[in-house]
């Protein structure tokens, strides 16, 4: 996401890095091209406008002037301007209540009931409680089908009633998470091509009946500005508390983000990242804006590995790989554990200086990941913990037993030897800790 943005963006900076201080003359391109970058990602042009200005006055203000890096300096203000565009500070979810009720509302064919299904697992694994999944959209084709069908491969439970009164289902609804202890009710809303006043009036009456403590709209951030309009025709109806965006993953600009907040003041709130049910993120300005700038996103990495690495089994590899203990059993594993936080060239994004490396066009193969796996399952457990008895003999019954080539095996004996002698070297690993002091293996 936001890849193009990001790349103008910092090569525009760069080009003040050289300079020893900030002048009107040397700021007035870069300027330029910053503008030009922003309302190439489809930024509102009065945000842009605004933008601009700003950082130009801050950029030539004296406290920058007598810096000794003025370029970094320089970066701060994009970074901090960014950041207050972005909204500032992110903005959490008021899940108080017994149950919390959320409701989200949208348009046709901006992913809302994909959505709906992807928030209900995010809260249940941030929260470790049960959230109650509510098909009111009884309207749309197959809608009910398909929150069943999000709920059954989630094993979350939907509440539905077929194509009864939705105001009445919800209620319904709410009574009965009360009855079986459910701590949250998602209320999946009917949606329409276009804003109508059927559709608002019955969100009214939902959203009168229930009193949500959210009430979120799910807006395709491949629309462009024309995401505004709708954003203010349902937050002048419904007082929205937050947004989410689907679909940044996609071949979109990005622009919506940085316009939403400053236009219409209500804060985005999730993020769709990727078409998995747990590809939903928080929504942090100041981190948005660290990705933006080719900073990197750690925090999101440690909370990513922090949610789905288990601790105990990762720090019991850490330890094996510093004790030269380390074979393939455990390797297999902590592959296991690394598949689990999604893509790897998305990860490799939130490292800092990823750019700069040349890693953010790493494209990896996830057959590659897949070979390694299926390689490794074809061996013996004996053969696992001590790969040096796999002869000639037993590389052929390895790879005729995972459908692949001697050499194929053979690549990856290379490659865990290597990486063994690597590990032997080091003193120690280094870490991607947040505050708690979470080690995640592998990674340095």
């Amino acid at each position: 996401m936001f890849e193009s943005l990001g790349e103008h963006l910092q090569n525009a900076i760069d080009k003040i890095k050289g300079y020893g201080k900030i002048t009107e003359d040397n700021i007035s391109d870069m300027m330029r091209e910053i503008r030009l970058a922003l309302l190439e990602a489809d930024v509102n042009y009065k945000v842009v406008k605004e933008f601009t200005t700003k950082v130009k006055e801050k950029a030539l203000g004296e406290e920058v002037a007598k810096s000794i890096k003025p370029g970094d300096m320089f970066v701060k203000i994009v970074k901090d301007e960014l950041t207050e565009l972005l909204g500032g500070e992110s903005a959490p979810l008021n899940t108080y209540g017994n149950p919390a009720i959320l409701m989200l509302v949208g348009l046709q064919g901006a992913g809302k009931t994909t959505t709906i299904a992807k928030l209900a697992n995010f809260l249940r694994k941030k929260h470790n409680k049960k959230p109650l999944l509510v098909a009111a959209d009884v309207y749309r084709p197959a809608a009910i089908d398909q929150l069943k069908q999000l709920g059954k491969q989630l094993n979350i439970e939907v509440y539905e009633e077929g194509k009864n009164d939705p105001v009445e289902i919800c209620e319904h609804a709410i009574a009965y998470a009360k009855e079986k202890g459910y701590n949250y009710v998602l209320i999946d809303t009917a949606g329409r091509l276009q804003i109508d006043i059927d559709l608002m009036e019955e969100l009214k009456n939902i959203s009168a009946s229930v009193k949500p403590q959210e009430t979120l709209l799910v807006i395709d951030s491949m629309m462009g500005q024309d995401a505004i309009n709708v954003i203010e025709g349902f937050n002048n109806e419904l007082n929205l508390t937050g947004v989410i965006l689907t679909k940044l993953d996609g071949d979109t600009r990005g622009g919506v983000a940085l316009s939403v907040r400053h236009l219409t003041n209500v804060p985005i709130k999730f993020i769709g990242v990727s078409e998995k049910l747990d590809g939903l993120d928080t929504f942090d300005p100041e981190r948005m804006a660290g990705r933006i700038l080719g900073m990197g996103d750690i925090v999101s990495l440690v909370e990513k590995a922090t949610a789905e690495i288990d601790e105990e089994e990762a720090m019991d590899a850490a330890k094996k790989m510093k004790n030269g203990k380390f074979d393939l059993e455990d390797f297999l594993k902590t592959m296991k554990q690394i598949k689990k936080l999604g893509p790897l060239e998305n990860l490799i994004k939130l490292l800092p200086g990823a750019k700069k490396m040349g890693l953010t066009n790493v494209k990896i193969d996830p057959k590659q990941t897949a070979h390694i796996e299926a390689i490794v399952l074809s061996m013996t457990p004996e053969e696992r913990r001590n790969p040096s008895i796999i002869k000639a003999s037993r590389k052929v019954r390895i790879a005729k037993g995972c459908g692949l080539e001697v050499q194929d095996v053979n690549r990856l004996l290379d490659q865990f030897e290597q990486m063994k002698k690597m590990m032997k070297q080091m003193r120690g690993m280094a870490k991607f800790a947040s505050k708690g002091g979470f080690k995640l293996p592998f990674m340095h």
